[in-house]
Formats: C-alpha cells, sequence, structure tokens
C-alpha cells in the first residue's frame, strides 16, 4: 500500500482483507508463488475486490544488460508496465516479504480469438490490432528520435521484418508438423480440450 499515491491508498482502505489463497499459475510464471486476496468494502461488506500477489524474479535480460535501476523486482514489473500500458491498474504497486512482490487487481481480462474460424478480412484486422498494440506499448518505452534514426530511410527494416516474420510462420508450421507426427506415432500423447 506505501508504493500507491495518496488518492489510491484512501480508496484501498476502505476494504479489509477476508481470504488468502494460494493460486497455481501459468506457463510464464511456473515457478514463482502467486496469492490471491479476497478483500470487501461497502455498508453490508458486499463490495468485492480481489487482489493479485506475484513474485518477482530476476530479469532474466540481467546476465546480458546488467543490473536493473530498482532493488526491488517488484518494483522494476511495476515501472516496466506503467511504461507500456496506456492505462495500468489503479492497485498497482511492490511490496517485500521473503521476495520481491508486485500487486495488481485479479482480473483475468486476456482476450483471445480463434483464428481458425477467422475470413481473411477479419484475420487481417485482428492482425492489424494486435500490431497496434504492440507499437503502442513499445513506443512509449523506447525514443522515437534514436529509433527512427536507427531504422534510416529505406526500407531494409520493413523487408528484414517481413523476411522473418515469413521464415518464422514456415517454422511454426515445421514445428506443427513434426508435433502431429510425434503424436500419431504414438512419442507424444495429446488431449484436446473441447
Amino acid at each position: 500500500m506505501q508504493t500507491l499515491p495518496d488518492d489510491r491508498k484512501v480508496l484501498l482502505g476502505k476494504y479489509h482483507l477476508v481470504d488468502i489463497a494460494l493460486k497455481v499459475v501459468g506457463v510464464g510464471s511456473v515457478g514463482t508463488r502467486c496469492w490471491v486476496l479476497l478483500l470487501m468494502a461497502g455498508e453490508d461488506g458486499d463490495d468485492p475486490l480481489f487482489l493479485q500477489i506475484k513474485e518477482a524474479d530476476t530479469s532474466t535480460l540481467e546476465p546480458y544488460f546488467g543490473k536493473s535501476a530498482y532493488t526491488n523486482h517488484g518494483e522494476r514489473v511495476v515501472q516496466g508496465q506503467r511504461l507500456m500500458q496506456e492505462a495500468s491498474d489503479i492497485f498497482l504497486g511492490w511490496t517485500h516479504g521473503e521476495v520481491d512482490l508486485y500487486v495488481r487487481q485479479l482480473r483475468d481480462m486476456k482476450v483471445s480469438t480463434d483464428i481458425a474460424t477467422l475470413t481473411k478480412k477479419e484475420f487481417d484486422f485482428y492482425t492489424r490490432v494486435c500490431a497496434s498494440a504492440l507499437a503502442r506499448a513499445h513506443g512509449r518505452s523506447g525514443d522515437p528520435v534514436q529509433i527512427s534514426g536507427y531504422l534510416g530511410n529505406g526500407d531494409a527494416f520493413a523487408q528484414a521484418i517481413a523476411l522473418f516474420a515469413e521464415a518464422y510462420a514456415d517454422q511454426t508450421e515445421r514445428d506443427h508438423a513434426a508435433l502431429l507426427t510425434a503424436i500419431k506415432d504414438g512419442r507424444i500423447q495429446a488431449k484436446v480440450d473441447v
């Protein structure tokens, strides 16, 4: 709570802790601890707020670029999210327990689309939306003048990205074919959730 702006401290101060549970994390967070907190507020105590507290490890970039400017890895994560997100979680903060931690609201708002069901027009729109979100996030975190100077006026960068995308798509198709062969040969067991 100490890392929140005063107006958010006042809002969070209206809630009290009701319960806490250990959360099973996704693939990207395997090996880290994560907790879910249920807080309640309101006259009847019927205004819930779910917060998530996640362990923040050393950045995987640290061996290559040196130690982070932040002594708390939770703060590093939070500052990175604030930099890249146009509007971040109002309760985003960090703390330290046995390990460095960061706090955010628990909302599973990841949106995904079954791209196999999209028409070409829908797929093109979907890829433009994804590219725009990615570009905006990275545009907020880099120095536009330096990036523009690095890229120059030619189309070498655009050509390189196109070649990379094609090579990546080709590799993905080869990997998928190898996976299907391994399943067919019985080397890998697969279960499809419908």
